[in-house]
């Protein structure tokens, strides 16, 4: 496998080598339209001007800042349009609309979604886990702490890192009060939490360090719960006044969907693509109910030990799967990605949803760790380009991520991975019906048809089995992000439809005898985590999607 990885990482830079000397050609036919090297220029230049400077210590989302740059991000798209992509290789048009989305989703932050003005979360600093997806989900400030990159104890460069990231803290609290004047109801209430859970990391911080640290980390740390807790007594105070929807209304979310996100549907699309798929689930779960009901029940794992050796077990078993099925080219590291994920044993009282599908068939949710192949790969065999090799910017990945890890749960089921145990199907869609239900809630939300407690409602009475739980975190959080991220919450659905159509696609496109899945996963992971849009313009040369999407990127005939 290593000798694989070698070749694929010489072939990155060969390709990368062609990206640029293409761009050289189609500057040198046309030196007023601008070429591939402009682009990737242009790139730098944009994610310098995305993150704001800072003021007084924390970065500046002021109304004055904010009106500025709005102003300055349309000479950042006037630039992106003096570049002409059209008759350069399609992989670099496809970089081009990226950095477009990139342009469109500022655009929209600053006309529609607001996160500094109407979303109080925006402002949560620590982040304790890494996320299993490119970026955080939802929006998030420019000056996070991320606690899960620290060793503890602390070495000095660490401890110095450590008091960096809290000397952040209070004074964006206090440019918030200041920044917060929107009146989005949903959005304050639940943000409330997230202060309150920031200011119980920053007390496990300081056990963490114990006697070990300083005066200035333990001053740093003092000062950060300080204004942590005050924020959040402030957000309390302010929350009687709030009255308005949060939902940013159906013609805002197709527009969204559509410019920044790229995928091809409209809000009305996705609300019936989703309707079908729970419609789908839950008769899908019937259907093998059936099937199984003369098969003994499951056993949920209810120790420690077994946990760890089951837990461990499927990780091999799937893997080898994986392996000797060629469902997919299988790294070496691919083993590791899911084992430092499977986690520990948890208690019957406290397993929230996916917990309780891992304790009855740990695979069902390692197949959706796709998650932490692609992080793995993106570490360990970076794509060649720049605009390609780290996250988007407002979760432009979503459809790719978050489809491509909920479509190869059922994939995998239709592949033969539980042939041996019928029951796990099941849990495949449940897990495929509670993504439907939360997505649909998500959807009525943004339309303001669902206060989030409703779409919350509805999640639960439409996840089978009574899995959803509603006197665990995992429900509000869920709510909540989708709420605060316009399109994430039906991302998990609408992504698998659009990586399953464009699997039925290429396979029509390579033909019969031609068609290998090993081929198709692999094609899809070189692209890099982007739109599927974008992938099924590269992969088959087709066109009219992009088009349909942005009708004055291309010149007319």
């Amino acid at each position: 496998m290593k000798s694989e990885v070698m070749v694929r990482q010489f072939l990155s830079v060969l390709v990368m080598a062609v990206f640029i000397a293409a761009a050289n050609s189609c500057t040198a036919e046309d030196s007023n339209a601008g070429g591939y090297e402009d682009l990737l220029a242009l790139f730098e230049d944009w994610r310098e001007f995305e993150r704001p400077a800072m003021r007084d210590g924390a970065p500046d989302y002021t109304a004055e800042r904010f009106a500025a740059a709005y102003e300055e991000s349309k000479t950042y798209q006037a630039r992106l349009h003096t570049i002409d992509p059209n008759g350069w290789p399609i992989e670099q048009q496809v970089d081009w609309h990226l950095l477009r989305a990139e342009m469109n989703g500022f655009d929209f932050n600053h006309r529609v979604l607001k996160p500094w003005v109407r979303d109080p979360a925006f402002y949560q600093s620590v982040w304790t886990d890494e996320s299993d997806t490119p970026a955080h989900e939802g929006p998030t400030h420019h000056a996070l702490l991320e606690l899960w990159t620290f060793g503890f104890p602390l070495s000095a460069d660490e401890e110095a890192r450590l008091i960096e990231d809290l000397h952040v803290i209070p004074p964006l609290l206090d440019q918030a009060r200041g920044n917060l004047t929107g009146n989005a109801r949903d959005l304050w209430i639940a943000g409330i939490k997230n202060i309150r859970d920031q200011r119980t990391n920053l007390d496990d911080i300081v056990d963490m360090v114990g006697e070990g640290g300083g005066a200035q980390l333990s001053e740093a740390l003092s000062a950060a719960q300080a204004a942590t807790s005050s924020f959040a007594a402030w957000l309390e105070q302010q929350a009687p006044s709030k009255t308005g929807p949060s939902g940013i209304g159906k013609e805002n979310y197709t527009w969204y969907l559509r410019n920044v996100h790229y995928v091809p549907l409209t809000w009305e699309e996705e609300a019936g693509l989703l309707k079908r798929e729970l419609d789908r689930a839950w008769a899908s779960l019937r259907l093998e109910e059936h099937r199984n009901r003369k098969l003994p029940p499951l056993v949920s794992i209810e120790s420690e030990e077994e946990y760890e050796r089951r837990a461990n077990e499927s990780v091999t078993k799937y893997i080898e799967f994986l392996e000797q099925q060629e469902i997919l080219p299988v790294p070496d590291y691919y083993d590791q990605a899911i084992r430092e994920r499977i986690g520990s044993f948890v208690p019957k009282e406290t397993r929230n949803f996916f917990w309780t599908a891992v304790h009855f068939e740990p695979t069902t949710l390692w197949t959706h760790f796709y998650h932490w192949f692609d992080l793995a790969r993106m570490k360990r065999e970076p794509h060649p380009s720049p605009i390609r090799r780290g996250p988007l910017l407002y979760n432009i990945w979503d459809s790719r991520a978050e489809g491509m890890a909920t479509g190869v749960e059922e994939m995998m089921l239709l592949s033969g991975l539980y042939d041996d145990n019928p029951h796990a199907r099941e849990i495949v869609y449940i897990m495929l019906a509670q993504r439907a239900a939360r997505g649909l809630g998500s959807l009525y939300a943004h339309a303001n048809d669902y206060t989030m407690q409703e779409a919350a409602e509805f999640h639960v009475s439409w996840t089978p089995r009574g899995w959803m739980r509603k006197d665990l975190d995992l429900l509000a959080f869920e709510q909540h992000l989708y709420l605060r991220q316009p399109g994430y919450g039906s991302s998990y659905v609408t992504g698998k439809y659009l990586i399953e159509r464009l699997l039925a696609e290429r396979s029509r496109q390579v033909g019969d005898a031609d068609f290998r899945l090993y081929d198709f996963y692999d094609e899809v992971n070189a692209v890099g985590v982007i739109p599927v849009s974008l992938i099924r313009w590269q992969l088959t040369g087709k066109d009219d999607e992009i088009r349909a999407l942005c009708e004055d990127c291309f010149h007319q005939p």
